[in-house]
């Protein structure tokens, strides 16, 4: 069973956002040592449809798919300490003592951090998490969204939710800063909880 230090469930902005902090922070003494992977196969992603004109920093036009694909390459290319696992689905989430263990359509891990970044469909249905689930409090009530029970983002303890599932609204901009405020909680909390954050630099 492949055990990790911090896992990252969902392949999207909030997901692949989170996972690019994780991984420019690799250098601090606190986070050399530690293992990180994302599951970045879901059944979807909202962003598949998506072409973008409004995201900062997102080049005008820019198809959702395409994004998609890129940051899978960029997070291989910059950051190749973070494993990407693909073509996998998480059934479920189980907290055993100060462990998760994640179960998927094909094999089990354990992580001692767990970020949830699917998006928030009513069709959520990881084993473990249900508990958590509660109507999404900035959706219209038509469109059936759910969110994880959270507070700034915290689930339970080492249990962190981003994106749309952690109560945001649908916006690329937004689910990139969620996925790097868990982040930075993350990084805060290996460094005893002392207020940290990544930056890459050209000095």
């Amino acid at each position: 069973m492949m055990a990790y230090d911090a896992l990252i469930i969902g392949g999207g902005v909030a997901g692949f956002s989170c996972a690019q902090i994780l991984g420019s922070a690799q250098a601090k003494p606190f986070v050399t040592d530690k293992k990180i992977a994302i599951i970045a196969h879901q059944k979807a992603s909202m962003l598949q449809d998506a072409v973008f004109y409004n995201a900062y920093g997102v080049a005008s036009g820019k198809l959702g798919s395409e994004l998609l694909e890129e940051s899978k390459t960029s997070l291989a290319e910059h950051y190749p300490q973070i494993e990407q696992i693909e073509h996998e689905k998480v059934v479920s989430v189980v907290s055993q003592g100060n462990r998760f263990v994640i179960q998927t359509n094909k094999n089990t891990y354990e992580s001692t951090i767990v970020v949830i970044a699917v998006n928030s469909s009513h069709s959520f249905q990881i084993e473990g998490l249900m508990e958590y689930v509660m109507p999404h409090g900035k959706s219209l009530p038509q469109k059936n969204r759910i969110q994880l029970k959270n507070e700034d983002q915290r689930v339970a303890t080492n249990l962190y939710v981003a994106g749309t599932l952690a109560g945001h609204r649908s916006q690329l901009s937004i689910a990139a800063g969620s996925g790097a405020a868990v982040a930075t909680d993350i990084l805060t909390l290996w460094n005893n909880g002392i207020e940290t954050h990544s930056h890459d630099s050209i000095r």
